[in-house]
């Protein structure tokens, strides 16, 4: 409990937090943003470490001077680009193994809804979950868990980091030291907070009013494959 509470302190005020952490690390600060987005993005284990509002608050810090603006966009579009692409390869190689069964670390159930998120919206989700914390997290594994073509992912992979890394630390860095936003830093945040999961809450709301009618089961494309074969 006391983990969760620091985690939701450090998401609510990151802006504070940086600027601590600037001070104290100096140049190792990017090395420590790198990790962080790597990990978000690049380990199905950790799809709780923050992400938009690590992005928006890093371009907020460099538009006062304290970090480099390009750099910290290529480190973050190199730790996400990088990130997703280890999450696709680890699928790619353990993913039949993980969707057999449950484990205490990554539930089977996840697995399946990011699957089927990628069904409906192919390639494209890729881009699409880059915007939709803990799906971003997924869609890469699962990509890799249903083969998807590496030059098909590394495109939409590529795109959906730049326009996920671009947009975010380039409105922290225009946008975030304007007066009246420095005033209500904690409200933008929990304003970033609450869109990143507004996906979430809608497929919750459809999921409560379909409730009472037959569940669509979802598909388990290893047992498909199983039984073609």
């Amino acid at each position: 409990m006391e983990l969760l509470s620091h985690l939701v302190d450090f998401i609510l005020h990151i802006d504070a937090h940086l600027f601590e952490l600037v001070a104290n690390y100096g140049i190792w600060i990017y090395a420590i943003l790198f990790v962080i987005i790597f990990c978000e993005t690049g380990l199905v284990v950790t799809p709780f470490l923050p992400g938009d509002s690590l992005l928006f608050a890093a371009g907020v810090v460099a538009g006062t001077g304290h970090m480099s603006y390009p750099t910290v966009m290529l480190v973050m579009l190199a730790a996400g680009t990088l990130g997703d692409a280890t999450n696709y390869t680890i699928g790619r190689h353990v993913g039949p193994a993980i969707f057999s069964r449950d484990s205490r670390l990554i539930k089977k159930e996840h697995l399946l809804k990011a699957h089927a998120f990628y069904q409906r919206h192919g390639g494209k989700a890729i881009v699409l979950a880059r915007f939709v914390p803990i799906v971003r997290t997924f869609a890469p594994f699962v990509a890799g868990v249903a083969l998807m073509c590496p030059r098909q992912f590394f495109s939409f992979n590529v795109l959906g980091c730049v326009l996920w890394v671009g947009g975010l630390v380039s409105s922290g860095f225009f946008l975030g030291n304007l007066p009246w936003v420095r005033a209500n830093f904690s409200i933008i945040v929990y304003g970033i907070v609450l869109v990143s999961l507004l996906p979430v809450a809608i497929e919750l709301v459809r999921a409560r009013l379909g409730r009472g009618k037959p569940a669509e089961p979802l598909e388990n494309p290893f047992e498909k494959e199983r039984h073609e074969s």
